[in-house]
């Protein structure tokens, strides 16, 4: 195994080097993201020779408030969520105090960065960020308890960064409609994961308006690009696909629970976009599975876990349920 495919998800090129055959291939299960996207004529009539208008911007971050139940003011477009955090970590000058597990770039977007429980007091001021639900374990806290932890850090002078990049499955835990002038906390949203499209990289920071105006600063003029704008508006726009798919994704994470339990495993997670399996021969599942031509993910500092993707329909889950049978018994 390579340090790339312990990096990040979605590495088929290295994982088709690596483990042979083409990516075309492969059943991609190592990224979060929805494996059926939402889709629109619209990709066809994008204007590529204009630059990205200003009015289309503000209406898309008016779409996006309204599907976070937040105030549109306090909402920022931005070219992926990931750029969001590392400008946030320059603009606060904080040290970071990231939740684990956790994603790599909660850490690494500070300077200074060291683990932090949940619920844990700060004796100095400093950024603490986590997911909710959290990345790669699925855990899903309630809004309250995001909240009193909100108190407690603002008042030893810190912020809070939620990082909801699942949230759009979750929208009764969220925490954006708290966001306020005189709030410490600070929301990202990402469009790539519950949409499907993370090649658009789009995600949206919501802040207090000096936070947003400071960052708007940093981004300049054209933050995200026009299809971002136009997929971006549309796509929240539509209440008939995201009800839907807010419905059918339990119903296909269920379905997989089902196959891995049979299997002699332990799905864990709320998030109905992956699961996680602990205490396992990760890196052994991992390889049979790739030899399979099935990419998971896998962690360097967990060795003994494993995340998987949902499948996006019986066909690619019955793959995995054969490719399962096969790894566990020539384990």
């Amino acid at each position: 195994m390579t340090p790339d495919l312990l990096h990040h998800g979605g590495r088929l090129a290295e994982a088709a080097r690596v483990f042979g055959g083409e990516p075309a291939d492969w059943l991609d299960l190592s990224t979060g993201l929805n494996p059926l996207p939402w889709q629109s004529a619209e990709a066809g009539r994008i204007d590529w020779h204009a630059l990205p208008d200003p009015d289309a911007l503000r209406e898309l971050e008016h779409a996006a408030a309204g599907h976070f139940g937040a105030v549109p003011e306090h909402v920022c477009a931005v070219p992926g969520s990931e750029v969001a955090l590392r400008l946030l970590a320059l603009l606060l000058a904080l040290p970071g105090r990231a939740l684990t597990p956790a994603y790599r770039t909660h850490a690494e977007a500070f300077a200074s960065s060291t683990p932090i429980g949940f619920g844990e007091t700060l004796d100095h001021p400093a950024a603490i960020v986590l997911a909710n639900p959290n990345n790669p374990d699925g855990i899903l806290r309630p809004a309250s308890a995001i909240l009193s932890w909100r108190d407690a850090v603002a008042g030893a002078g810190g912020w809070l960064i939620v990082d909801e990049a699942f949230a759009d499955c979750h929208p009764q835990a969220s925490v954006a409609a708290h966001v306020g002038p005189a709030e410490r906390l600070i929301v990202l949203r990402s469009f790539g994961k519950f949409f499907g499209l993370a090649g658009l990289r789009l995600g949206f920071v919501i802040a207090p308006p000096a936070v947003t105006a400071a960052l708007r600063g940093l981004l300049g003029s054209w933050p995200v690009h026009a299809a971002a704008l136009d997929l971006g508006r549309a796509a929240y726009a539509d209440a008939g696909w995201i009800a839907r798919t807010r419905a059918d994704l339990p119903l296909r994470a269920e379905a997989m629970d089902r196959v891995l339990t049979r299997h002699g495993l332990a799905p864990q997670g709320a998030c109905p976009l992956f699961r996680y399996l602990a205490d396992c021969d990760a890196a052994g599942l991992f390889a049979r599975l790739a030899h399979a031509r099935i990419l998971t993910r896998p962690f360097a500092e967990r060795p003994r876990t494993l995340r998987l993707g949902i499948p996006a329909d019986p066909a690619a889950l019955a793959r995995l349920d054969i490719a399962l049978d096969k790894a566990l018994a020539d384990g």
